[in-house]
Formats: structure tokens, sequence, C-alpha cells
């Protein structure tokens, strides 16, 4: 099972970015994932890490909710 985090911007207001990927993932793995866990942070950042490793960086990363829910599937595959 994987653990997923998504850290994320409070004063820039990504909170709706967060829960619209949040939501991705959880209809896409389900029940495969331990926990899809909102974290708040600030400076900017918007990132996503499954099971501790970023798959996700809004500064060096284009923002792709597919390609983010296919980065966080190739850890949810690796631990099935």
């Amino acid at each position: 099972m994987t653990d997923v985090e998504i850290e994320y911007c409070v004063p820039c207001g990504m909170l709706d970015r967060a829960q619209d990927l949040q939501h991705a993932l959880l209809s896409e793995y389900g029940e495969r994932l331990d926990s899809v866990a909102l974290v708040t942070g600030d400076s900017g950042v918007f990132k996503v890490r499954a099971d501790g490793e970023q798959v996700f960086d809004k500064e060096s990363d284009d923002y792709d909710v597919d390609a983010i829910v296919e980065s966080v599937g190739e850890k949810v595959s690796a631990s099935a």
C-alpha cells in the first residue's frame, strides 16, 4: 500500500488544486492507497510525495494531473 502526501501553499490559494489532485488519485487508485494527505505549506510550495519519494514539484515540473496520477501509479504498482 502507498501513502501519498500533497504539500500545497495555503497563502497562494492552492487548496482547490490539492483537493482536485487528491480526488483524482483516490478515484484512480482507491483502496490501493493507504492515505492521501493534504499538508499545508507556504512560499508557493506544491509537491507530491509517494511513500516519501517526491514525484512532483511545481518548481521543476509542469502541472499535469494525469502525469502526476501516473507517477503515483508507478509507486502503487511497485508496492503491490
